[in-house]
Order: structure tokens, then C-alpha cells, then sequence
């Protein structure tokens, strides 16, 4: 440190320069902000309830690999697969000849509060995979766990193995105690009987959570960046489209986020054990099929460290981890990303596709 005193003047002018400049970018980004999402052509093919499972229109030619059906998380909205084209895992996919299917969980109402893991286990995700197979006449399909539906993945197929293929997990969390893991720390103090008592929990109350984890990088720091440069609209709407889709956070149902929180986060009963979903249990030595275990080198949601104990937990022989430089969010969107992710989770079925 200097000792020198910080010019009030000085600083006083630097915060009315970038105070105008972000007033400056009001106009462009209220227009940036009507960018399209999620624009590659689906059909809604099966729903329950508030449920819905979509299929995706081909583009190129058949892989001969079986479908693949995407499990996404129930806190965030599932369209940040398919963000924009040239941001898209799901478009990256499809032009590799990819059969894709993706889950939308919906927005629960207080209608849903009683609906638990099982109701999304055992009946809506394996409504959609019933739904596949017979639809297809095959008897197992690849299946690609994202997040929380990562979990909800390893669950299923361990409850039902003969219907899944191939499994592939994405920044998925397994082991839920370990020291890096900053949110695990925050839920281990949650009363969550006491925080569903009323109902559903609201999408905004746990977005502000995940933003709390690192506040400074969240929430000031892209905000400084963006105003300290110029900025073409098409940067502008990418941003944009990712602030849609941070904020656009539906609430949860009560009962499953009681379960979620405590018997995967406070309990770790997926590492150690005692984990029933409708009354069977859960025990991932069930899980002997292929599997790739897809982490992000810098995630701060899900660290390597929650991610890397699977292998020791399923009782596969093919199994290989694929480990990306970038952030949670950055899995779905960064360049980086979508260089790897795409091609590899291509590759790896294609070397593992058989009689259908």
C-alpha cells in the first residue's frame, strides 16, 4: 500500500463517467433483451401434467445412435441448452444426427406443493422414457443428466437400468459434503420443513442464493465489464439472453426440495447410502452400464470434487470423466464448451451404439 489518501474528486468523477455510461447502454440493452431463445424447432411429443417432453427436429442425417433424452435440473429453465445457434448443445448435437429429447419440468403451483422425487422420478421421468422406447420400439435409449437432473439421473438408472443405454452425467453432483462445495455449506443450517411449511419456494429466493456464493463475480463484476467496453447488439443480446435466463428461475415444489435438501445435501445419502426413492432403494452398484462424467474444472454450483467420487459408486468397467476449463454456467454456453462437449458426447455413443 502507498498511504496515500484515494482523491475524492477523482474517484468522485470515475463513478459519474461509468454511471453515464451505463445509463448510455439503457436503450440497447431494453432492445437486446427481446432476442430470441431457444429457436430450434421441437414438438411437444408427451406431457403430464405440467410436464412436457419435446423432440427435436433433425438436422443431418441419422447417427444410428439411439435417442438421447436430456434431464435438466428443476431449479433453472432448460432453454440454456439451446440458448442461441451458435450456443446451443442441443442444435450441436442434432447436426451431428443425434436423436434429441428434453425434459420441461413446467412451473409448479401451489397445486404441486406435495409433489416429491418420487412423483419426478418414478413417474414423469420414467414416463418420458416410457414414452421413447415405445414410441421408437427400442428397449433403452441414452440418457443425459444435467445438474440436479444429473442426480435425478443416476437415481432413475439405477432403479431401472434395462432402459438406459448409456448414461451421461453433466456438472452433476454426487458426493454433497465435500469442503469446496460453498452451497452444501449454506444448505447444511437450512431448516427445510421449516422453509416449505408455506408452500413452494420461490425460483427468486434461490437465485439470490446461488448469486450470494460469489457475489462479486455474479453480480458487479460482468456489470462493470460490460459498461468499460463498447459493445456490438449482438454482444449485447448474447448478454441479454443470459440474463433472461439467470433471473428466469421457476419455484419449486415443496415436497421435493424438502427431499432434495435433506437426504442428497444434509444426509449425502447418494455417497453413503440409505437413499429411497418411493420406497425402493437407490443403490448406484445397480448402474453397470457405460458412463461418462462430464465436470467443469471451475464450477463453483457443483466443484470437481462433488463430481469425481461417481466412480467409485457405479459398478461400470466403461468409464471415462471428461474434465472442461470453464464455470458451471459456462458447460452450457462458453465457446470452450461447445469446442468439447458437443463432439465428445457424439463420439462416445457413436463408439458405443449397437442393435437398436
Amino acid at each position: 500500500m502507498s498511504g496515500v489518501p484515494p482523491d475524492p474528486a477523482a474517484l468522485l468523477r470515475e463513478l459519474t463517467e461509468f454511471g453515464t455510461r451505463v445509463a448510455g447502454l439503457m436503450p440497447a440493452l431494453h432492445a437486446a433483451s427481446n432476442a430470441p431463445i431457444g429457436t430450434t424447432p421441437r414438438e411437444r411429443v408427451w406431457q403430464n401434467g405440467k410436464v412436457s417432453l419435446y423432440r427435436y427436429g433433425a438436422l443431418a442425417r441419422p447417427a444410428g445412435v439411439a435417442p438421447l433424452l436430456i434431464c435438466f435440473a428443476l431449479v433453472n429453465r432448460p432453454y440454456v441448452l439451446d440458448l442461441q445457434p451458435d450456443r446451443s448443445l442441443i442444435r450441436a448435437l442434432l447436426e451431428r444426427g443425434l436423436d434429441v429429447y428434453l425434459i420441461d419440468w413446467g412451473s409448479p403451483d401451489n397445486t404441486d406443493r406435495d409433489t416429491g422425487l418420487d412423483h419426478y422420478i418414478n413417474r414423469y421421468l420414467d414416463g418420458a422414457v416410457r414414452h421413447v422406447l415405445e414410441s421408437q420400439a427400442i428397449e433403452s435409449l441414452n440418457l443425459l443428466g444435467v445438474c440436479q437432473g444429473g442426480a435425478f439421473a443416476l437415481c432413475y438408472t439405477a432403479l431401472q437400468p434395462a432402459r438406459v443405454r448409456n448414461l451421461i452425467t453433466m456438472v452433476t453432483p454426487v458426493d454433497f459434503r465435500t469442503p469446496e462445495n460453498l452451497l452444501s455449506k449454506w444448505v447444511q443450517g437450512v431448516d427445510a420443513g421449516l422453509l416449505t411449511a408455506n408452500g413452494n419456494v420461490q425460483g427468486s429466493y434461490l437465485n439470490s442464493i446461488y448469486l450470494a456464493l460469489m457475489p462479486f463475480r455474479l453480480m458487479q463484476q460482468k456489470y462493470v465489464a460490460l459498461a468499460s467496453q463498447s459493445r456490438s447488439s449482438a454482444q449485447l443480446e448474447n448478454f441479454m439472453r443470459m440474463e433472461r435466463w439467470i433471473f428466469d428461475s421457476p419455484d419449486v415444489a415443496a415436497a421435493a426440495f424438502r427431499e432434495f435438501i435433506e437426504q442428497f445435501y444434509q444426509q449425502n445419502r447418494l455417497v453413503r447410502g440409505g437413499l429411497e426413492i418411493g420406497g425402493h432403494a437407490v443403490d448406484l452398484r445397480q448402474i453397470t452400464q457405460p458412463v461418462l462424467n462430464i465436470y467443469a474444472e471451475r464450477d463453483h454450483i457443483v466443484p470437481p470434487s462433488a463430481s469425481v467420487p461417481l466412480r467409485s459408486l457405479v459398478a461400470s468397467r466403461d468409464y471415462e470423466t471428461l474434465a472442461v476449463d470453464v464455470g458451471h454456467i459456462g458447460m452450457y454456453v462458453s465457446s470452450k464448451a461447445q469446442a468439447i462437449v458437443p463432439a465428445k458426447i457424439y463420439g462416445w455413443l457413436l463408439e458405443r451404439a449397437g442393435p437398436q
